[in-house]
Protein backbone atom coordinates (compact mmCIF):
# COMPACT_ATOMS: atom_id res chain seq x y z
CA UNK A 1 0.00 0.00 0.00
CA UNK A 2 1.42 3.17 -1.17
CA UNK A 3 1.46 6.24 0.75
CA UNK A 4 -0.62 7.91 -1.55
CA UNK A 5 -4.03 5.13 -1.55
CA UNK A 6 -3.08 6.05 2.36
CA UNK A 7 -3.80 9.36 2.02
CA UNK A 8 -6.70 9.01 -0.52
CA UNK A 9 -8.41 6.97 2.21
CA UNK A 10 -8.14 9.46 4.90
CA UNK A 11 -9.47 12.26 2.73
CA UNK A 12 -11.95 10.57 0.58
CA UNK A 13 -12.43 6.42 1.36
CA UNK A 14 -14.71 5.86 -2.16
CA UNK A 15 -11.95 7.66 -4.09
CA UNK A 16 -9.38 5.08 -3.18
CA UNK A 17 -10.78 1.73 -3.82
CA UNK A 18 -12.10 2.69 -6.81
CA UNK A 19 -10.22 -0.27 -8.61
CA UNK A 20 -11.96 -3.19 -6.22
CA UNK A 21 -14.78 -3.43 -7.57
CA UNK A 22 -18.45 -2.12 -6.95
CA UNK A 23 -19.18 -3.80 -4.03
CA UNK A 24 -15.92 -2.14 -2.45
CA UNK A 25 -17.03 0.82 -3.92
CA UNK A 26 -20.28 0.89 -2.34
CA UNK A 27 -19.45 -0.48 1.29
CA UNK A 28 -16.92 2.00 1.98
CA UNK A 29 -19.59 5.10 0.46
CA UNK A 30 -22.34 3.52 2.92
CA UNK A 31 -20.05 3.58 5.55
CA UNK A 32 -18.58 7.26 5.12
CA UNK A 33 -22.02 8.52 4.78
CA UNK A 34 -22.81 6.82 8.15
CA UNK A 35 -19.55 8.28 9.59
CA UNK A 36 -16.31 9.39 7.98
CA UNK A 37 -14.33 6.97 10.52
CA UNK A 38 -15.56 3.63 9.65
CA UNK A 39 -15.39 4.59 6.09
CA UNK A 40 -11.87 5.42 6.11
CA UNK A 41 -11.16 2.23 8.63
CA UNK A 42 -12.90 -0.19 6.22
CA UNK A 43 -11.11 1.55 2.99
CA UNK A 44 -7.85 0.63 4.73
CA UNK A 45 -9.11 -2.99 5.24
CA UNK A 46 -9.80 -3.68 1.89
CA UNK A 47 -6.97 -2.12 0.22
CA UNK A 48 -4.93 -3.83 2.82
CA UNK A 49 -6.54 -7.25 2.16
CA UNK A 50 -6.55 -7.26 -1.80
CA UNK A 51 -2.90 -6.27 -1.40
CA UNK A 52 -0.15 -9.03 -2.35
CA UNK A 53 2.54 -10.01 -0.23
CA UNK A 54 5.86 -10.47 -1.14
Amino acid sequence: MSCFRVLLCIIFPPLAVLDKGCGSIAIVTILTLCAWIPGVIGALVILNNNNPKT
